[in-house]
């Protein structure tokens, strides 16, 4: 295929223009692009070619800046929000543009995170409330709009320049798993194992203390050993997964066994032949962020090898420190952008992107990498039985697929236990991956 390249006449050239334009036409569409700033080479370009500005130059592709992009600086922002092709439109400008709102504004508000730079109410877990998102409260959670826009202005240069070829992209699904605790019963350390039979006497759970017993004497296999049913299923099926260790120190949100522990290297390393691994900085390493780089080097010393991805516990992120916090670490990619309290795009996309730094208006190389679906948040905060998590999960698949992107799950192998609470819900996992693999 010869050489395409896409003209765009601005302005001016700015970093949050660049970085949304190369986010539009370079990561999702799979062009090439450069920017036009002289009006009258513009004019005599025979190249494909769009505006970006407040006046279309002459007949061709025009796009309406709403000026976000040629900003600096965090204000609040008048984001009129109107009903377009199915989904919705930031910054709205008027019907009788090509697209009657700025379709790389809305990308920019919504893949920088804008909105929770802004003032906001965060949860008890210190994290962004979602819903105080503008994707909640307009009701557009559930699709990458960002994907949408991109494959509408690609549809419009299409027309306009039928010569002009988008390459093919291809979906990609993405399981990952964290284990929060590798197992129920197993490496728990004497003290806390007795503290649990007590506990279990107290509140009278004789089944319980009955199967840890049986565990602990190996006359029964723990509950969330869980990892023979997923390595099977990865070879029958061949999709991608990624494991995060917890390994932080025991504390009241982070109970997974001591880091010491033989058995849990020996799981680490085994499962670290058949997928990548990432780092699971613990809850309290939120508050002492050398803690996090105590908990990498662990990891580091188990697998002998530097390890680059992450995800935190209890999905506790805050923008822009902790980013910062894994930069300064070598982490070059994250999973943790996505809610705890709802499925759906966090960041509108289901596109892998790279961090923007708004506060010193840079383009940083942490990869940040949003996933769609939890089955906590299915089943603690939706409260959702298992026979009814497919009727979220399918559509979400569905629209990830629409617009051929990346779909992450979010799984723990806690919950493919079919232990107690979790009783169905492997089944769900199951069903969730045959159905995003197809």
């Amino acid at each position: 295929m010869e050489d395409q390249r896409l003209l765009v006449s601005v302005k001016r050239v700015t970093t949050r223009l660049r970085y949304t334009f190369d986010l539009i036409f370079k990561d999702i569409l799979g062009i090439e692009y450069s920017f036009e700033t002289d009006k009258d080479l513009f004019i005599q370009s025979k190249q494909p070619k769009i505006t970006y500005d407040v006046h279309p130059i002459g007949d061709e592709l025009f796009f309406y800046s709403a000026g976000i992009l040629f900003e600096k600086g965090i204000e609040d922002q008048n984001l009129a929000v109107i009903d377009w092709a199915g989904t919705k439109g930031l910054f709205a400008t008027h019907p009788k543009y090509v697209i009657p709102f700025d379709p790389f504004a809305a990308s920019f508000y919504m893949i920088s995170r804008y909105e929770e730079y802004l003032p906001h109410h965060r949860d008890i877990h210190n994290r962004y409330d979602a819903t105080e998102s503008i994707a909640f409260k307009k009701d557009f959670l559930h699709q990458p709009v960002i994907d949408i826009y991109a494959h509408a202005i690609r549809d419009l240069i299409t027309s306009r320049y039928p010569h002009f070829i988008f390459p093919e992209r291809k979906y990609k699904f993405t399981s990952t798993i964290d284990i929060d605790n590798a197992w129920a019963y197993l490496e728990k350390g004497i003290l806390r194992t007795i503290g649990a039979f007590g506990k279990s006497l107290i509140n009278l759970d004789t089944e319980e203390a009955v199967e840890r017993l049986k565990v602990l004497l190996k006359m029964k296999a723990d509950p969330y050993d869980t990892y023979d049913f997923q390595l099977e299923l990865q070879k029958e099926l061949k999709f991608k997964v990624i494991y995060f260790f917890l390994l932080g120190e025991y504390g009241t949100n982070d109970r997974n066994v001591p880091v010491d522990s033989r058995k849990l290297h020996s799981l680490i390393k085994s499962l670290a032949d058949y997928a990548d691994t990432g780092i699971h900085p613990s809850y309290g390493s939120n508050s002492n962020p050398e803690r996090l780089r105590k908990e990498l080097r662990i990891l580091n010393q188990i697998l002998k090898r530097e390890v680059h991805n992450s995800r935190q516990h209890f999905l506790v992120l805050r923008i822009p420190e902790t980013y910062r916090n894994l930069i300064d670490l070598d982490i070059t990619d994250d999973y943790t952008m996505g809610y705890a309290i709802r499925p759906g795009f966090r960041a509108g996309t289901c596109t892998p992107f790279k961090f923007y730094d708004l506060d010193n208006e840079v383009k940083t190389n942490l990869t940040i990498h949003p996933f769609a679906v939890m089955d906590a948040t299915l089943k603690f905060y939706m409260k959702l039985e298992p026979s009814e998590a497919m009727s979220i999960i399918g559509p979400l698949i569905s629209e990830v697929k629409k617009v051929s992107g990346n779909f992450i799950s979010l799984w723990h192998n806690e919950s493919l236990s079919e232990n107690k609470i979790w009783n169905g819900w492997k089944a769900v996992y199951e069903q969730l991956v045959r159905e995003a693999v197809e």
